[in-house]
């Protein structure tokens, strides 16, 4: 298998921005003062900037929550460290206006923009798998040739732009932000694997992850390339074993079967692929919703995407992460509920053990270390 920052000990460790509704200290229920708000998400991720983590993911939703890109320009500049992770869903901005937007942000942050690449429906449009993959496909090749050419020359399916790109030019000059993609379906496989650069999966038992991550080397290999790959599971750790499964328990104590249908349907991607195979594996699960050591599904029941955590003591869920590099991993997307305690419980038991970077922008370019603020619980060793 090859990856493409394979040569690098350690891995990206990151954390999540609740600019969508859903924080909660008990699934199911939706308490006021978590609501998704500016105050809310901003406090979360200056925590983590604080804290040490190297990015947050700042998501993408139509029917609740904040807008992504507005929320990621007004956070930039209070931020210190911590690189940003910005969720755009293809089709929704015309492309060379989305070009100029990223760069712009690009520059706010002095290079410390990643981009998540979204093929979801778009509200109130529903488009055929491959179609979609082939429009997000459109749409990176034309952020590309922006921010790498000094003209866009393109012709295909869904856009016909012929125009110069100056002045959307990144600060990120040798390409542009990194690219990170998740999708499960043969064509958002072969998208990913010709263009982007990390490859995001949710939490499935390693040896279904090994082939992913096979699959995916495989495929990029024909393209000439390789790519880095991220996973996206929260996080429930403890003092003890037992405590962190109390909170577990804890977590689902309120949940009724029917609300939590009701959550995991509503969402737009309710029906991909990828969810499926969330379903899958609670169906896999024991009696108490683990599905391999420290891996529990439980949070599935009141969620259409990542639908596990991983669950123990410090040691073991260090032991677990260190499974997953050694595998390959180079990036974690973490989260806990509610959100913020569960950063600050992270770095404090976990991160200051772990050796941690910036994934780099282009290959065998070892990442610039930066010093953290000083009040950061995890140093980057």
């Amino acid at each position: 298998m090859k990856i493409r920052s394979k040569h690098l000990e350690g891995a990206e460790v990151s954390w999540f921005a609740p600019i969508c509704n859903g924080d909660t200290d008990f699934l199911g229920e939706m308490p006021h003062q978590y609501k998704s708000n500016w105050e809310n998400a901003s406090n979360i991720l200056l925590t983590a900037d604080k804290l040490g983590y190297r990015n947050i993911l700042c998501p993408s939703s139509y029917q609740v929550g904040q807008d992504t890109m507005t929320f990621v320009s007004a956070v930039a500049p209070l931020t210190k460290n911590i690189n940003l992770l910005a969720a755009v869903r293809c089709g929704e901005i015309h492309p060379p206006m989305l070009a100029r937007a990223i760069a712009t942000l690009d520059h706010i942050l002095k290079g410390r923009l990643t981009i998540n690449i979204i093929s979801s429906n778009l509200p109130g449009t529903e488009m055929e798998s491959a179609a979609r993959y082939q429009r997000s496909r459109e749409v990176i090749e034309i952020l590309k040739q922006a921010w790498t050419q000094e003209e866009i020359r393109f012709k295909g399916e869904y856009y016909d732009i012929q125009l110069p790109s100056e002045p959307v030019k990144p600060y990120q000059q040798n390409g542009g932000p990194l690219l990170y993609f998740g999708g499960y379906s043969p064509p958002g496989v072969d998208l990913c694997a010709e263009h982007c650069d990390v490859y995001l999966m949710w939490p499935e038992t390693e040896e279904k992850i090994q082939g992913l991550m096979q699959n995916m080397s495989d495929k990029a290999a024909g393209y000439g390339r390789t790519v880095d790959f991220g996973l996206r599971v929260h996080m429930i750790v403890r003092e003890t074993e037992d405590e962190a499964r109390a909170y577990a328990q804890k977590l689902m104590s309120k949940l009724e079967v029917e609300k939590g249908k009701e959550i995991r349907e509503r969402a737009l991607d309710a029906k991909s692929y990828g969810v499926s195979r969330q379903a899958e594996m609670r169906n896999l699960a024991d009696m108490e919703g683990f599905v391999e050591d420290h891996l529990w599904t439980g949070i599935g029941r009141a969620r259409s995407g990542c639908g596990a955590a991983i669950v123990g003591n410090p040691d073991q869920v260090l032991n677990k992460l260190n499974r997953y590099m050694d595998m390959g991993i180079r990036s974690f997307i973490f989260s806990g509920y509610p959100h913020l305690d569960e950063c600050k419980i992270f770095a404090k038991y976990v991160l200051p053990q772990l050796k941690t970077f910036s994934l780099p922008q282009e290959q065998g370019r070892i990442p610039q270390e930066e010093p953290l603020s000083p009040l950061g619980a995890g140093e980057r060793k």
